[in-house]
């Protein structure tokens, strides 16, 4: 019987990164029955701003799950990653007047209605973007 052959330590460490990237692929659980994509839907928040109370409000917002991979490279920069958001493709902002303002406080409070989401790049002039 002959001893197995070693491979070099670099080829397996990118054959278990890719291994590891097709089992996470593979054991993405399917949520909110099956639906994956951008959609509008019904939010409530709190605003909030100094020198008034708390007003609630319902609006509708953008939410879902998109399509994002990372695929290892055996080069710099040894990942291309590609991950999108759900987004908000138009909106139209609407305005309510805040109860309980101090005279030199404005009660009007602007916030966003969504009309059409998507799934697109992170962009920090309209969102919260995490740090990838």
């Amino acid at each position: 019987m002959l001893p197995p052959r070693s491979l070099p330590l670099s080829i397996l460490s990118l054959l278990l990164v890719v291994a590891e990237a097709g089992l996470c692929v593979a054991e993405t659980p399917q949520l909110h029955g099956g639906f994956r994509g951008c959609a509008v839907r019904d939010f409530s928040f709190m605003a909030q701003k100094p020198g008034c109370r708390n007003l609630r409000i319902d609006t509708e917002a953008c939410w879902g799950r998109c399509h994002t991979w990372e695929k290892p490279l055996p080069e710099p920069p040894y990942v291309q990653r590609h991950h999108r958001v759900c987004s908000y493709g138009r909106t139209r902002y609407l305005m309510v007047r805040l109860p309980g303002c101090q005279p030199h406080v404005s009660p009007l409070y602007p916030y966003p209605l969504a009309l059409q989401c998507h799934c697109t790049v992170c962009s920090t002039q309209d969102t919260e973007c995490e740090t990838f």
